[in-house]
């Protein structure tokens, strides 16, 4: 397959996370398209375990009007490697810092229309930072309890349902 090759972008939007443009794109057939592009510096998502259970933290989440169950994870910031944000974000969402890290996997969460790559980390040897409060609430569930609530659809969130499989 042949690769769209760009004529112009113009940059719509520039936000603190995301950016907005608009690619006029050229067909392998000669046509032209548009491409709307959400430009994303990327994110981390971290499974925290202690033993066999999962830490995970409650968001609301403005696009969806709901509180998500979801594992830790944020927004690499400029300059900012995956695994030191990946650290970073532990500890802020969580008040956890952990001694031991696995990168699972990466992965485009929606390839059609946004560049944002999400590097998911397995997190062990969990302690609290004395001087860290959680941002966030947080639960300990056992893992088969989570992977329960992915199968029955309690949890939609994509990084949680990817880097809790890619546990097993």
């Amino acid at each position: 397959m042949k690769e769209e090759r760009t004529i112009e972008s113009t940059h719509l939007y520039k936000g603190r996370v995301v950016q907005l443009r608009i690619d006029t794109v050229s067909l392998p057939n000669g046509r032209t398209k548009m491409r709307e592009i959400v430009v994303h510096p990327g994110a981390v998502a971290i499974v925290p375990l202690i033993n066999k259970r999962v830490l995970l933290v409650e968001q609301y989440r403005k696009a969806i009007e709901r509180i998500t169950l979801e594992i830790p994870a944020g927004t690499l910031e400029e300059g900012e490697s995956p695994e030191e944000c990946a650290k970073r974000e532990l500890i802020e969402e969580t008040g956890f810092n952990a001694s031991h890290w696995d990168k699972l996997t990466s992965y485009y969460p929606s390839p059609g229309y946004s560049s944002e790559i999400i590097h998911i980390f397995k997190a062990q040897g969990l302690e609290k930072v004395s001087d860290a409060e959680a941002e966030l609430p947080i639960q300990y569930m056992e893992l088969e309890d989570v992977q329960r609530k992915i199968r029955t659809g309690e949890i939609k969130d994509s990084k949680t349902i990817i880097g809790v499989l890619m546990t097993l």
